[in-house]
């Protein structure tokens, strides 16, 4: 017999009652050995040990934001994966993208998505962006013990901010340290590895008012620029047709790009660098 069930097989009070409007604050006192950062782990660094994670871009745009992935997870100098997805719908208008040890980013990742939807069925109403953000810097806190032995998970976080007055100002973004502080960025952030080979793409290229196309297109050259100068940011695989992952946030919802859209934009930014190799 489960434990905590009774002889009859009923569920205990606690998962009947209305309880607290947090996921995680629910499992820490149901099952608190679930949550990523509550499990004991062996003493001593061990980033070797599990895939990580590395390339996020994202892109205030006028009337939402764009975010992109690259799909290369390493694990020291090999490639664990190649197509690994690592931007998410976090719920109906946000995207959160994980940098760091795979395994624990995807997992925090999904609860943040039942930590969103738990809420707004609890509450009768859905978390501001703010709030949204919030929540999530508090799950990433509850990881720092792993972190402080190389399991660290940064994720990127970003959305359309619905109490925004201008929907075309309504694309916010939020980065992370690994003690779970949370910093609103201005226009655009990247993550990962090859975070500093985006960002300075980013900086010479961004305007604000971008179109959400334009951005869309900028977020992919970005990705290029990263995976051109850091080995473990993996680039438009041609061969095995392998592309970023490209989702947007605007007021008509999350939407993640076909393979055949983003595939015409990859294309496109080879075939122009390939004119123009250095940039």
């Amino acid at each position: 017999m489960a434990a905590g069930f009774d002889p009859s097989g009923r569920l205990p009070d606690v998962f009947t009652n209305a309880g607290t409007s947090s996921f995680t604050t629910f499992l820490s006192r149901v099952a608190p050995e679930m949550l990523p950062g509550r499990r004991p782990l062996p003493p001593g660094m061990a980033a070797d040990l599990a895939p990580h994670a590395t390339t996020i871009v994202a892109i205030a745009a006028d009337g939402g934001v764009v975010m992109a992935g690259d799909r290369r997870a390493t694990m020291g100098n090999l490639i664990a994966q190649r197509d690994i997805e690592k931007v998410h719908p976090a719920d109906a208008y946000s995207l959160v993208g994980i940098a760091g040890t795979a395994g624990i980013g995807i997992e925090l990742m999904r609860l943040f998505q039942v930590e969103l939807e738990h809420y707004e069925k609890i509450e009768g109403a859905m978390l501001s962006l703010d709030g949204k953000a919030n929540r999530l810097a508090s799950m990433i806190r509850g990881n720092l013990g792993a972190a402080m032995q190389g399991l660290a998970v940064v994720p990127l976080f970003a959305g359309f901010d619905l109490a925004c007055a201008d929907p075309t100002r309504a694309g916010r973004i939020f980065s992370f340290d690994v003690t779970g502080g949370p910093y609103e960025e201005t226009g655009y952030d990247a993550i990962g590895s090859g975070s500093l080979f985006a960002k300075s793409a980013l900086k010479k290229r961004f305007r604000a008012g971008l179109s959400v196309d334009d951005a869309t297109r900028l977020a992919v050259e970005a990705l290029y620029d990263a995976a051109d100068d850091d080995t473990a940011t993996g680039g438009p695989d041609l061969t095995r047709r392998i592309y970023p992952v490209v989702m947007t946030a605007t007021a008509e919802g999350t939407r993640r790009l076909t393979d055949a859209e983003t595939a015409a934009i990859a294309e496109g930014v080879v075939a122009r660098r390939m004119e123009n190799p250095g940039g």
